[in-house]
């Protein structure tokens, strides 16, 4: 509702609010120039040649870097909203905070996070919290479009027939109804107060968030990271927070959400992503995935470990400057147990047992050499240090306690099948013969599924790391450095033109110092440091999707953040992995048991109730006892189910093709996707798409996508493709039904060829 202001001398509300924004955005202007002219100082300053000034620049740039791109993020639509208080003050409130440089930095536009600004979330009619009037603002660019107001004075009577709930009804409805860019935006504008109940919750303990479809569990879980990154900034900016998301092209959606509010420093990844230097992309068997996923795995890795601290078969006999030496079943035993009770990862530990086998070995030979008691300390020492410079003992050493890689310890468990069935005995037979595979080929993220990173991780956490790997990488830096550096001084000791008498380079300063001095220290962010060191431990971690983690991926997540402050998001009725779960108590319990807290998201806001009423029936088929969210608006536009002709989808006909044009026309600028069972995906894309179509271009007006890709993403309109086959390809099929048909905002058609499943049964026939 569009009203006069009696504050703003006889002028429309849009005209005094576009005066204001345009305000706004110049001053945005000014400190962009303001920005960019103390940048461009940094960078070519005259200093800019000394390391110091190198890592100034470094540092000064990412500084200004950030903030550059956080005022263009939020270019569009800087302020969304003002509150009018009862003592007369007024509040405007936008993405980023604004102060008046010219007015004794009085506040200009007030962050949306600021505790000031909570009650344009949360006021009511009811508990107004000092406020007389609410105002939503909406923008297209630099124009102001709309201007709604709420009146909060339950002596108007407008507030006292104001019954929806809904903060600010005009500018949310607005907001759902648009049409989709294949990019998530943000909600910062239409924040509910349930919504913004659970965004400014305390950051300590496990918070999970369940909530059905359209309800903004994702929206709340990245809105309450940058809530919680900027109310504990001097904590989060040096641990910095980690958000896990199902799968890259749901990453993709919601990458620009947090960088609109003004946080980049925040870390995106999958689970298959959580294991550094690794993109885990080799396609997996669902069962297999769901047998590595279990947390038997976790055990059977560590027998895996055990097995290969191994003990002799038989006494190694051999000879160390010409004195015989012995390496049986009881000086490894004795060596090994000494390992194991310090309780240090495999290869943190090879150092104690290697340390303790020599030094039992060099007791051996002094007894050898006369006895133990005539010879002295120093010479069972000098014996030691001969026994560990010998190939020989080394290369046996290294055989009974190896250096390994998680990479090489898996591939020899699952490449061998007499190894993995004696270890991995607590799996069932016919679940250890899908674990077993020859060694994996081709490029490293081709060799490794998703389900494998877990293992990885678990892996690696046990076999430590013996600093080999860094000390090599550091030292084949260094002599890279030393290299060019010589390569310097070779040049510049060939110039023809000097005079004999002077000095050179090269007289001054060798290639090793010039190489020291060269090295430039570099700076990079947090989130930077942290998405490449596995072993770093995260200050908040948000996980979306939740009900799809393993039991093992539930131990990876876990370990990044020891804190357990956690936001758990996501909806058990919409699991469809089969190692996923159905109660949050079971995947939580092991870790922080009933320490964790819930709160429940009611309200769908993308799912117009003609296409709810439908989804509601697959609840019920899946738990009868699980309460749908209730719907806040309706279209009118029933969704329709269109039979068609076996074998006509993938035919050169083009009827499935004429269906999806029809949907383009009826939603315009907006996004279609046509959902369908996996095994039909790569088809029916090169049908409607071409050969060379991308597979999850969400930017594009058509997208085609297998029904699991499809969570927690939404479109104007949905295509469901032969809704019995979504249902007949995984135990969990019902979940995947209900998730494809709750990603419209628009509407709804399912295109079969088989008879319709039971749950289905309200769709008009068209």
């Amino acid at each position: 509702m569009s009203v006069s202001d009696p504050a703003s001398d006889g002028e429309t509300p849009l005209a005094h609010e576009r005066a204001y924004v345009e305000m706004l955005y110049g001053r945005l202007d000014d400190r962009r120039r303001e920005t960019a002219r103390r940048l461009d100082e940094v960078l070519h300053g005259e200093t800019v040649g000394t390391p110091q000034a190198l890592t100034e620049r470094d540092a000064a740039a990412a500084m200004y870097t950030d903030r550059l791109a956080a005022l263009r993020a939020a270019e569009h639509g800087l302020a969304f909203g003002r509150l009018d208080a009862e003592s007369g003050e007024v509040r405007y409130v936008g993405r980023l905070g604004l102060l008046d440089e010219e007015n004794e930095y009085e506040p200009l536009l007030m962050d949306w996070r600021a505790p000031a600004a909570q009650p344009f979330y949360t006021a009511t009619a009811a508990s107004p919290e000092g406020m007389r009037r609410r105002r939503h603002l909406r923008t297209r660019g630099r124009t102001v479009v709309a201007v709604d107001d709420e009146v909060l004075d339950l002596t108007d009577a407008a507030a006292r027939t104001s019954s929806s709930g809904l903060a600010g009804e005009a500018a949310l409805m607005a907001a759902v109804s648009e049409a989709r860019t294949g990019r998530m935006g943000d909600i910062v504008a239409t924040i509910q107060a349930e919504q913004d109940r659970i965004i400014r919750s305390k950051p300590s303990g496990v918070l999970v968030v369940q909530g059905g479809p359209g309800t903004g569990k994702t929206a709340v879980a990245l809105h309450r990271a940058a809530y919680l990154l900027y109310t504990h900034r001097d904590r989060l900016a040096r641990s910095g927070v980690l958000v896990i998301g199902p799968n890259p092209t749901f990453l993709r959606y919601i990458g620009q959400v947090l960088p609109s509010l003004g946080e980049t420093a925040v870390v995106l990844a999958t689970p298959g992503e959580l294991y550094p230097g690794l993109h885990a992309r080799r396609p997996e068997d669902a069962r297999t995935a769901e047998v590595k996923g279990r947390v038997d795995m976790a055990a059977v890795i560590a027998a895996a470990v055990r097995d290969r601290q191994q003990l002799p078969r038989r006494p190694i006999e051999l000879v160390v400057e010409q004195q015989p030496a012995r390496i049986d079943r009881d000086l490894v035993n004795q060596a090994r147990s000494r390992a194991r009770r310090s309780r240090k990862p495999h290869n943190e530990a090879k150092r104690i047992f290697r340390r303790e086998a020599l030094q039992l070995l060099a007791q051996q030979v002094a007894r050898t050499l006369g006895g133990r008691n005539l010879l002295g300390r120093l010479d069972v020492e000098d014996i030691r240090e001969e026994l560990a410079e010998d190939a020989a003992v080394n290369r046996e050493l290294d055989l009974l306690w190896p250096t390994l890689t998680p990479e090489q310890l898996l591939t020899d468990l699952f490449g061998d099948p007499r190894r993995l069935n004696s270890i991995a005995r607590r799996i069932p037979a016919e679940d250890r013969a899908l674990l077993e595979r020859r060694p994996p080929e081709g490029p490293e993220e081709l060799r490794w599924s998703a389900a494998d990173v877990p293992l990885l991780d678990e892996a690696a956490e046990l076999l430590g790391d013996d600093g080999s790997a860094a000390r090599a990488a550091a030292q084949a830096a260094l002599r890279e450095e030393v290299e060019y550096a010589q390569g310097v001084l070779d040049v510049l000791d060939l110039e023809e033109d000097l005079d004999p008498e002077l000095l050179r380079a090269t007289d001054i300063v060798d290639a090793d110092r010039l190489a020291e001095r060269m090295q430039v220290r570099t700076y990079e962010s947090t989130a930077d440091r942290a998405a490449a060191d596995r072993e770093w431990t995260y200050g908040h971690v948000i996980v979306d999707e939740a009900q799809e983690l393993s039991a093992m991926a539930w131990r990876t997540v876990m370990r990044r953040v020891p804190s357990r402050s956690m936001t758990v998001v996501g909806d058990v009725a919409q699991t469809g992995d089969i190692g996923g779960t159905t109660s949050w108590g079971d995947a939580l319990g092991p870790f922080v048991q009933n320490r964790w807290r819930l709160e429940q998201l009611t309200v769908n806001y993308r799912t117009p109730a003609e296409i709810a009423d439908v989804a509601d029936d697959v609840l019920a088929a899946i738990d009868p006892s699980l309460s749908p969210p209730s719907s806040v608006r309706s279209t009118g536009v029933p969704p329709r189910a269109v039979p068609v002709a076996p074998g006509s989808l993938e035919g050169a006909d083009g009827v499935l093709a004429g269906i999806v044009d029809e949907e383009r026309a009826a939603v315009g600028e907006g996004r279609t996707a046509v959902l369908v069972p996996s095994a039909r995906a790569a088809t029916l894309r090169g049908v409607l798409l071409g050969p060379d179509a991308p597979e999850d271009d969400l930017e594009t007006p058509v997208v085609v996508l297998p029904v699991g890709a499809s969570k927690g993403l939404e479109f104007d309109s949905v295509v469901l493709v032969e809704p019995a086959e979504v249902l007949a390809e995984s135990p969990r099929g019902l979940n995947d039904l209900y998730v494809a048909l709750t990603r419209a905002t628009q509407r709804l058609t399912v295109v079969h060829a088989a008879d319709l499943p039971e749950p289905l049964k309200r769709l008009r026939r068209h």
